[in-house]
């Protein structure tokens, strides 16, 4: 079993003078999610390189799949890393990775050399075509192929002497917690949680707030959320998950305002409660997953009504995805198969038959008149009623 994994990034390496807090950032993030493993690793970077060691025992697909839910990696080698006792000894160590690591001994290679320290007797291109040789000598049915081989065999030499020929992929993007803060409005459907993944994609540490309306919500509908808030934990890392109770505010909305503003009306005291919660977090945005033309309240005219109430950036980041192209990324987090479950959330129990789907914003603020007489008190008791629940 390997003992060592070279982990690979792309993005954080065309970064100036500040890239060593990308790196530090990744190192940071990596180390917390081999935490969850059994298996005592250390977490180091090197000229460009970050590596994953451990001398002890570890399950490897439980490491990877951890390692594969942190943004920010790329490529994750697993690896043989020795101490450079000369070429011969590189040699027999390549051939001993070639014999443990692949049954068959049937398939095209080349070696691909990379000599980071300048001082070792061999270039590159020596060390391809010597260490070339002794694969050939050791298992005479390989074949070279350098054009389009089935094996690459990596060899780098650094420090220590890396070789490896399998880079499983990484989620890619920027490390969570080197682009500040969001604040999701996570409902019980699909596109939220796609919403939340790729903001935290670019490196935005993202909390989230759920607004629960019982007794019109179930407990299941609340349950539904918390466990999408636990798979995007997997890739986001910790999340303080704001359950708010909206149903005073909604059955008032309802009972005050015509029924074709209702969602129009609603959704900007989500905004507003998210806005709240935002701040108390120290973020610097709202997330949503809407969509433009998706349903009434997702028309470019409506998205106006709702942006107009807050002071804060809200970013939209499947603003231009159809759903289909929504549904594959859920199912390749892991959140469609709990997204459909069939527990409806506060947005979908109080939807308007015909709702206004070019809506007048001075039509909105005149309607919203008619809930001055409690909105205010209702807004603070919902806010400081909100349960905070820890999602790790």
């Amino acid at each position: 079993m390997f003992q060592s994994f070279l982990i690979k990034y792309a993005e954080i390496g065309v970064k100036g003078k500040n890239r060593y807090l990308f790196e530090n950032a990744l190192v940071d993030n990596v180390k917390r999610a081999l935490e969850r493993i059994d298996g005592d690793f250390e977490v180091t970077k090197e000229n460009g390189r970050i590596y994953a060691v451990t001398q002890g025992d570890y399950d490897y697909e439980e490491a990877v799949e951890a390692l594969q839910h942190v943004f920010g990696i790329v490529g994750i080698c697993p690896m043989v890393q020795l101490e450079d006792k000369g070429f011969d000894d590189l040699a027999k160590q390549t051939v001993q990775y070639i014999e443990d690591n692949y049954d068959e001994k049937e398939f095209t290679f080349k070696v691909m050399a990379r000599r980071a320290r300048k001082n070792y007797p061999m270039d590159s291109m020596e060390i391809n075509a010597e260490l070339g040789g002794r694969i050939l000598d050791a298992f005479p049915k390989l074949r070279v192929d350098v054009h389009n081989p089935d094996v690459i065999i990596h060899v780098e030499i650094r420090n220590h002497v890396n070789i490896y020929s399998k880079i499983l992929p990484g989620p890619g993007g920027m490390p969570v917690g080197t682009a500040g803060k969001g604040m999701l409005l996570l409902s019980g459907g699909i596109d939220s949680p796609v919403a939340g993944w790729m903001t935290a994609k670019r490196g935005v540490v993202v909390d989230a707030v759920y607004f629960h309306a019982p007794p019109y919500t179930s407990e299941r509908a609340k349950q539904k959320v918390i466990d999408l808030a636990k798979i995007i934990s997997k890739y986001t890392g910790p999340m303080n998950l704001y359950v708010v109770n909206f149903t005073d505010i909604q059955m008032y909305i309802y009972d005050k305002c015509p029924h074709d503003e209702l969602t129009i009306i609603m959704r900007r005291y989500m905004m507003k409660i998210a806005e709240y919660f935002a701040r108390k977090e120290g973020a610097q945005g709202l997330i949503t997953g809407e969509s433009i033309g998706q349903v009434a309240s997702q028309t470019m005219q409506s998205l106006a009504a709702t942006n107009e109430v807050c002071t804060m950036p809200v970013f939209r980041p499947v603003i231009a995805f159809d759903k289909q192209e929504i549904i594959d990324l859920a199912l390749k987090i892991g959140s469609y198969e709990t997204s459909i479950l069939p527990y409806e959330d506060c947005c979908t129990t109080f939807v308007a038959k015909h709702p206004v789907t070019k809506p007048n914003i001075n039509v909105i603020k005149n309607s919203e008149k008619k809930l001055s007489e409690e909105i205010d008190r209702m807004f603070e008791e919902a806010v400081n009623t909100a349960e905070q629940i820890k999602i790790r």
